[in-house]
């Protein structure tokens, strides 16, 4: 029985890209600590802009028959994963001007890591040569359906707790 061994220039690959995660994640982990403000008018912006960019990438390439499928499978993982990174996030208002501010959660640091680390893993499993054989275009178009649902499930959850929060700080009459 044949043994295989990885190739080194695979495993310098792997370093290097973990060094740099490390550095990234460092530098995120002593950002996190801030309190930023945040602002729910503006949290539309950034699912509209993927919806935009989403719509583009599918009418260039549609997906065809279960294709359609796997798409709208990752739309929901997406969204899934979206409302639990959403619920990480730490918001808060301040009593007498009720403004409010964020702060990321490690966990929430901790899901995206995990993200990372499923789609690196998952390059064994789809492509040349792996086990499930998926179409390059297909899993390109499944990511960016995910990230759809991710970024947009995460910030309605946010609107939600936010406006929520809001209103328990108001006094009733107001």
């Amino acid at each position: 029985m044949p043994v295989h061994t990885a190739d080194p220039k695979q495993w310098i690959g792997y370093v290097i890209a973990a060094v740099i995660m490390s550095f990234v994640l460092a530098f995120r982990m002593r950002r996190m600590s801030r309190l930023r403000p945040l602002k729910i008018e503006r949290l539309w912006i950034v699912p509209a802009l993927f919806l935009a960019l989403a719509s583009v990438i599918l009418f260039e390439f549609p997906p065809v028959g279960v294709q359609w499928a796997l798409c709208g499978a990752a739309l929901l993982v997406g969204a899934a994963l979206g409302w639990q990174r959403g619920k990480l996030m730490h918001i808060e208002v301040d009593p007498q001007t009720h403004e409010l501010n964020q702060r990321a959660s490690a966990g929430a640091l901790i899901l995206l890591v995990a993200l990372v680390a499923v789609r690196i893993g998952a390059r064994n499993l789809v492509g040349q040569g792996g086990v499930l054989h998926i179409n390059a275009l297909v899993l390109a178009d499944m990511l960016i359906v995910m990230a759809l649902g991710l970024f947009t499930a995460q910030r309605i959850e946010i609107y939600l707790r936010a406006r929520r929060l809001i209103a328990s700080v108001r006094p009733a009459n107001a």
